[in-house]
């Protein structure tokens, strides 16, 4: 393209500067990408972005669009890596949209750069030089409050993937055995309606189920029902994968829609082998299955349900020697999973709305709230360890599955207990297996007297400990008094003249609550010795030996 035919394109595509166009001479983009507030690249980006986006047109005279041109040749950046420098320096801005075009003109060798600039994401202004910018006809200002409360009250508008039609598939792309079962569902779900149900063609109880719109074929009719060689539709992998690693044994698997089936034989391959549970108020030890088997197909269902499908992911599910992990796409869509272990809380809305609503009429999932809480309560009823989903991150939920005790006579004495709710239990729980909890939980235990220590250090109480029988375990956690180590240092130091620090160490690690980890213990023997020493009762000696300090005797 030459010179001429270049400024006749640019021409015809940016026919005027406005909000959403700006062009610009910038003869040495090094100088004018990020060096002067108002007036360089990124300033322009954040103030472009924060209207409705656009375009830059660089290289270019204002007013006329005649081709100047602008350098490259000191600038450390080309038409690609120069988004992820874009991105760095302009907080907020998204990276979907954003991309540069660049021209060289044939005659000339001028090169001209054309930045294509998203809208700002909703609520969300777009910074640079960590200020908000914005355009008003042609200028560029700093974010008005005016502009600033539209871009944070903006309404969010959900995208429902699962919602999507599918065009190209018919039903001749679904299971019948599938349909069959989904049938079946639906009339345990609603069964006042169910002799009407099985009068229904297929075509209107898949739309009365809320699996189909209208006759046409839904992602999430493809995912429920759909046939294993019909997921291309999808353009997703649409599987789930079952793990084996117990160290001796390793195996894997992967599933496919029909999900509404699959997930029922996914499920049969977790080894759910009988253990025994010895209740105090029972005679005779308790065989029972080492995982719940609802409690295993509610999360695989929640997994299908709540997956974020734009991340194109698969559902993991891992088992290994005591537990049974879940693993799906996308963060809680909703508050946290602790809102809902008591049952209280009903979710206001989904990530996939339409999958939810057909997975509910076929009485595969709840929608009240009470998934989660009735995972906690199967466990409970067992007498094991609560459900665990601290490894989820702000891109994965990750459910783990407890299938063995860790304390038979802590965890049976504390779930037999009807005076603890089971947020409590819960919360100790945690405690007794030596996992994190929140400084709000921790005060909230502090205040009914169930833990004592600091943090990290903290352990169930002498409260707890008399409820669960654990008298001896208390002690062992909580350890003794200082005064008591520190004799034991004296009297040792006593004995022996003179003793080096590793024979201290090993005198009183065993003796520290076995809450403690090696690290905690250091520290802890380091404060013992030093409070000695500035008592003047100890000093370091010789070779570096801890003694007795002048005139002490023992």
């Amino acid at each position: 393209m030459t010179e001429k035919e270049l400024q006749t394109y640019l021409l015809k595509r940016f026919p005027k500067e406005d909000s959403g166009c700006d062009w610009k001479e910038m003869k040495n983009l090094k100088n004018s990408f990020a060096n002067d507030p108002h007036k360089d690249v990124i300033s322009y980006l954040s103030g472009i972005s924060n209207m409705e986006g656009g375009y830059l047109v660089i290289g270019v005279k204002d007013g006329t669009l005649d081709i100047v041109g602008t350098d490259l040749s000191k600038f450390n950046f080309n038409s690609t890596s120069v988004i992820y420098k874009m991105i760095e320096m302009c907080p907020n801005l998204p990276s979907e949209g954003l991309f540069v075009e660049e021209y060289v003109t044939s005659d000339t060798d001028k090169t001209v750069w054309i930045i294509n600039i998203p809208k700002h994401l909703p609520r969300r202004p777009v910074f640079a030089h960590k200020k908000a910018w914005q355009r008003i006809g042609d200028s560029l200002v700093e974010l008005t409050s005016e502009r600033e409360n539209v871009i944070l009250n903006e309404e969010i508008l959900h995208y429902d993937w699962s919602a999507e039609i599918v065009e190209d598939a018919d039903y001749t792309d679904l299971d019948v055995y599938a349909i069959q079962k989904a049938l079946d569902g639906y009339c345990e779900r609603y069964p006042k309606r169910a002799e009407e149900a099985r009068n229904w063609s297929i075509e209107v109880f898949l739309d009365k189920a809320k699996i189909t719109k209208s006759g046409k074929i839904t992602r999430t009719a493809l995912l429920l029902l759909g046939k294993e060689e019909s997921v291309h539709y999808l353009n997703h992998p649409a599987e789930m994968v079952w793990k084996l690693q117990t160290g001796e044994e390793r195996a894997a698997q992967i599933f496919y829609p029909p999900f509404l089936l699959t997930a029922v034989n996914l499920r049969a391959e977790i080894r759910n082998y009988q253990i025994k549970i010895f209740p105090s108020n029972a005679l005779l030890p308790s065989p029972v299955p080492k995982y719940d088997q609802r409690t295993l197909l509610e999360a695989l269902h929640n997994c299908i349900m709540h997956q974020d499908y734009t991340k194109k992911e698969r559902i993991v599910v891992t088992e290994t020697a005591d537990s049974v992990r879940f693993q799906n796409a996308g963060s809680f869509f909703e508050g946290r999973y602790s809102d809902y272990i008591e049952g209280e809380k009903s979710p206001t809305k989904y990530r996939n709305e339409f999958l939810k609503t057909a997975m509910l009429n076929l009485n595969m999932v709840d929608s009240q709230g009470f998934g989660i809480h009735d995972m906690f309560e199967h466990q409970r009823n067992r007498y094991l360890p609560m459900p665990d989903f601290e490894r989820s991150t702000e891109s994965h939920v990750i459910l783990e599955i407890p299938g063995q005790e860790i304390n038979k006579e802590y965890s049976t004495a504390l779930m037999e207990n009807s005076t603890l709710d089971l947020t409590t239990v819960f919360l100790l729980d945690r405690v007794q297996r030596n996992k994190p909890i929140s400084k709000e939980a921790r005060d909230r235990l502090r205040e009914l007297n169930l833990i004592e220590g600091r943090h990290p250090h903290i352990f169930i109480s002498r409260k707890v400990a008399q409820l669960t029988n654990m008298e001896a375990e208390y002690t062992d956690l909580k350890g003794f008094d200082d005064e008591y180590y520190k004799d034991l240092i004296l009297k040792s130091i006593g004995d022996h003249k003179r003793l080096r620090r590793d024979k201290i160490d090993k005198l009183l690690y065993g003796k520290l609550p076995s809450a403690m980890n090696d690290r905690q213990k250091k520290n802890h023997v380091d404060y013992l010795l030093k409070s000695l020493r500035k008592a003047g009762k100890i000093h370091v000696g010789s070779n570096k030996n801890w003694e007795l300090g002048p005139g002490q005797e023992i």
